[in-house]
């Protein structure tokens, strides 16, 4: 019921923002004034703001959204020797990497993974799962927490909202073009915007959104192998390819990640043939090749 009701929320909020700036912006109807024509000006800006819109919000809302969904602890105060080696470990690598200290999470998750998320650089949250903080070596948990700070440090959150934004934009243009077409040309409707438009619109975004997701995709594996880099570098390069490593080993175990959070964790599970498109994560043998490679200096 809750996520359900985050969802509404969001969607009202967005559509609140949007209503708001293209009222200042002046930006009425996608058709101009004979109405049997779309203003693709008006159009562009609409699916400009709606695009943007959708994406910063989430964005803003991440962290909450990551705290509720994988029941993450803030360590305030921590509770014992680890924790408290945890939270030195990672005020010491914000200071290297040169951001504020972020917050430092654990979430109750059998299965080894991490991830990182906030709007802001100097007020991020850092998380490891409980199952990672059991059975991973300081040195490799030292090391993930790197490669997630390395995220932040590189403001790769903020990034992915910017190019899933522009994406959100060209999808809800190119759909709304591809709608128009097929309601004049196949519906025969003269003026306005018939049941064909609103149709097709609906189709074209679905399909065109699933094509377009691949380039985000494609930014978030590569921003992987940078993450990895900071990885090894405010950790170790042999923590780093341990834990990937070990990472690979149990790539067996379910993923338990939520959904939403998959982008930001540190491993996201095997996916072959065309959906490889779709995975947010390398192959872990590219990373460990990768790493294994590189100059770090």
């Amino acid at each position: 019921m809750f996520r359900i009701g985050l969802f509404l929320l969001t969607n009202i909020a967005v559509i609140l923002v949007a209503t708001v700036v293209m009222s200042l912006l002046g930006v009425g109807s996608m058709l101009d004034e004979t109405g049997t024509n779309l203003d693709l000006y008006n159009l562009l800006i609409f699916c400009f703001v709606f695009g943007m819109a959708g994406s910063f919000i989430s964005l803003l809302i991440s962290k909450k959204m990551a705290k509720w969904s994988t029941k993450a602890r803030i360590i305030d105060k921590p509770a014992n020797a680890t924790e408290k080696w945890l939270v030195d470990e990672v005020r010491v690598m914000a200071r290297e990497a040169g951001i504020g200290m972020p917050e430092v999470a654990i979430f109750p998750m059998r299965q080894a993974n991490a991830f990182a998320t906030g709007w802001n650089r100097n007020k991020a949250l850092v998380a490891v799962s409980q199952g990672m903080l059991e059975r991973f070596s300081k040195d490799e948990v030292k090391a993930v927490m790197g490669h997630e700070i390395g995220h932040v440090a590189n403001g790769d959150m903020v990034t992915l909202t910017l190019i899933q934004g522009v994406v959100n934009t060209f999808v809800l243009f190119f759909s709304r073009i591809i709608g128009f077409f097929v309601d004049r040309v196949v519906f025969k409707t003269e003026r306005g915007m018939g049941p064909g438009f609103w149709i097709t619109t609906i189709v074209a975004q679905i399909v065109l959104g699933i094509l377009a997701s691949a380039i985000v995709m494609w930014f978030s594996r590569r921003r992987e192998f940078s993450a990895d880099i900071a990885g090894a570098k405010l950790g170790s390069r042999n923590g780093m390819i341990a834990a990937l490593k070990r990472l690979k080993v149990e790539s067996g175990v379910p993923n338990e990640m939520p959904e939403s959070l998959n982008a930001f964790g540190i491993t996201r599970g095997k996916m072959r043939g065309l959906k490889g498109l779709f995975m947010s994560h390398p192959p872990l043998d590219d990373r460990i090749a990768a790493l294994e490679g590189a100059r770090i200096g």
